[in-house]
């Protein structure tokens, strides 16, 4: 069986869940972000949860601690990519927000690793933390537009998909 590891990235609110999931009804996908291991973290500190900017930035300072302490993040995402190369799973998305820790991952799994950037105009260009205001600076594999209704996304981003996994 074919498998592609993408790691995905884009501005918050470009859809980069919502494509995830579309793809979760036509493929067996693990979804894992760098984050989630500091969000944990984080929950059991006080943060409630919030996508604001505050919140954000706290997120993003925290993570950054992280890499620079044991690289949580990118050991997190490699565990879970290893799980997903054991399994019947035919899709895993990283999502991760910053160049270096991008081609940390990239060069961890090597080949059948891509990297995607969800593009999406939602007139939020700065959101005031280095993890999101930097996104555009990293040369990508693919970009995907997601200005497009959600049927026509779908079709085109299965197009996609099924294209990476030939």
């Amino acid at each position: 069986m074919k498998k592609i590891a993408i790691i995905i990235n884009g501005a918050g609110g470009v859809g980069k869940d919502t494509l995830c999931d579309i793809a979760a009804r036509h493929f067996k996908v693990v979804n894992v972000s760098s984050i989630t291991p500091i969000k944990e973290i984080a929950a059991n500190y006080g943060w409630n949860g919030e996508k604001n900017a505050k919140s954000r930035k706290f997120l993003s300072d925290l993570k950054r601690v992280f890499i620079d302490y044991n690289d949580l993040p990118t050991n997190y995402l490699y565990e879970q990519y290893k799980a997903f190369v054991d399994s019947d799973n035919e899709v895993y998305f990283a999502h991760i927000r910053e160049g270096e820790e991008i081609d940390k991952l990239k060069s961890l799994i090597g080949e059948g690793c891509v990297t995607l950037l969800v593009e999406r105009q939602t007139g939020n260009n700065e959101w005031g933390n280095t993890s999101d205001d930097e996104v555009k600076n990293y040369k990508y594999d693919h970009i995907f537009d997601n200005n497009k209704p959600l049927d026509e996304v779908e079709k085109d981003f299965i197009a996609f998909l099924k294209g990476l996994l030939v």
